[in-house]
């Protein structure tokens, strides 16, 4: 990609307004006419929200954009419709154990919440704020027991495919974990073994950057640097590695766009928290100066992968392996194409890794390294917010267009006379969009940092 390294947070202004307004309209539409005995709206099907049973992660984004609307412009009605539909719906998803997705569904939800009525913007009392602490602390520990030990002692939060399986997705779970540690909160094994919640997020942390994340070290005949997993697997009788995998990538060993992306994300935040924690709780892994240095380096080789391999406006395709892409052999020195006849386009992967670029060139600070890393992130910002990523038709529900989900499953629409999929969004696509409008107009209005465990009020 190509990163203009004039461009600033102010710039981008005008399309955060038009994309605040147009993701106003279009919350208050979904919420009015989706039919929640349905599930949950996963990825729109001709600009339409529909359903996709595989497991119910998208629900917390639902309510979450909800949440973050009012975050960005306090129109308190989107904060009543976020808190009253979590009340009614997410429950469940506190004590789900099926699932790795706890980060996903409850931080954007609970988390959110607790965050914002700690900063004071939401008249929550006392008492409510406790009930979205005890929440937290629970999803932290629920989140915390789908746990798989490995043949060195430590270990990992398993995917829902089984005890087998360690997802890049996961590590945006792990901040779950780190907010119930936060809060005071532990897991109760068998004979009441007292078990950590930071000891489990850190274990899977390090364990996401051994097994997922490649760093050029001759691990395996296609070990670039910077190049992601979507899975990796394990020998649960003996806790051994076994080999990569991917459920929706094209191949174990190819870059599936999105898990890059969480990656990139999930590292660059626990970059910040880290850094937040006191020294003392730290010591026990080598000390905050080689754990950081570890993640950084995660997140270092993941952002400068995506640089690297993506298109020039910075968005990138559903995977870098992807077979089409032998035809369009300048696709990385070309803007995105989302109406090509050859591989599609993932504007979700580009909005999630835009913010972990953001996040992590604020980390590293003003020198070279750092603003090369933001400023890819406000270059990546400023594509999706305008056309054709945008999506301005007020008929189509979604407000960022080009995702993609399921590419090996075939659930993403193709339209008549297309070949690939392409004009469709997703609700984690919408969600992230949210996050970044937020953290960027914070910026620009001088307010506080948006993290995931907030500020003090």
């Amino acid at each position: 990609m190509r990163v203009d390294n004039r461009l600033t947070a102010k710039a981008l202004a005008p399309r955060l307004d038009r994309f605040l307004e147009l993701s106003g309209k279009k919350l208050l539409a979904l919420d009015k006419n989706w039919d929640t005995s349905r599930g949950s709206p996963v990825i729109t099907r001709r600009g339409k929200y529909v359903a996709q049973s595989w497991t119910e992660w998208t629900q917390g984004f639902q309510f979450g954009c909800q949440l973050l609307q009012f975050d960005a412009t306090d129109d308190e009605r989107f904060l009543e419709l976020g808190r009253d539909n979590m009340s009614r719906y997410m429950s469940p998803h506190l004590s789900h154990v099926g699932v790795h997705d706890h980060g996903f569904n409850n931080v954007s939800t609970y988390g959110n919440l607790w965050r914002l009525g700690r900063e004071g913007r939401t008249g929550d009392n006392e008492d409510r704020l406790r009930m979205y602490e005890m929440a937290l602390m629970v999803s932290g520990a629920v989140q915390a027991a789908r746990w798989t030990t490995l043949a060195d002692g430590s270990g990992f939060v398993y995917s829902f495919n089984g005890a087998h399986s360690l997802f890049s997705d996961t590590i945006r779970s792990c901040r779950s974990l780190m907010l119930a540690h936060r809060l005071g909160h532990y897991l109760l094994g068998e004979s009441d073994r007292r078990i950590s919640l930071l000891d489990r997020a850190l274990q899977h942390l390090d364990n996401s950057a051994k097994y997922n994340v490649y760093f050029g070290e001759n691990r395996d005949a296609y070990d670039e640097p910077g190049r992601v997993v979507h899975e990796s697997l394990f020998n649960t009788a003996d806790g051994s590695y076994r080999c990569p995998s991917t459920q929706q990538g094209y191949s174990p060993f190819t870059t599936w766009t999105r898990g890059l992306g969480w990656i990139l994300l999930g590292f660059a935040e626990q970059l910040e928290f880290i850094r937040a924690l006191p020294a003392a709780e730290i010591k026990d892994y080598g000390g905050r100066p080689d754990v950081l240095r570890r993640y950084l380096a995660a997140a270092r080789a993941t952002a400068d992968f995506y640089i690297a391999n993506t298109a020039l406006d910075g968005v990138p395709y559903w995977d870098t392996g992807a077979p089409g892409l032998a035809a369009m052999p300048d696709w990385r020195r070309q803007p995105s194409q989302p109406d090509n006849p050859f591989e599609p386009v993932d504007s979700s992967a580009a909005v999630i890794a835009a913010q972990g670029l953001l996040r992590l060139g604020r980390f590293l600070g003003a020198d070279e390294v750092g603003k090369r890393y933001y400023q890819a992130g406000l270059t990546v910002a400023r594509t999706l917010f305008a056309e054709p990523y945008l999506a301005t038709e007020p008929r189509h529900q979604g407000l960022l267009r080009h995702s993609i989900y399921h590419r090996p499953r075939g659930w993403d629409y193709i339209p008549r006379g297309a070949k690939v999929p392409l004009g469709e969004a997703s609700m984690w696509g919408d969600y992230h969009a949210l996050e970044l409008a937020v953290l960027l107009r914070r910026e620009i209005r001088g307010d506080s940092y948006h993290t995931f465990w907030g500020n003090e009020a």
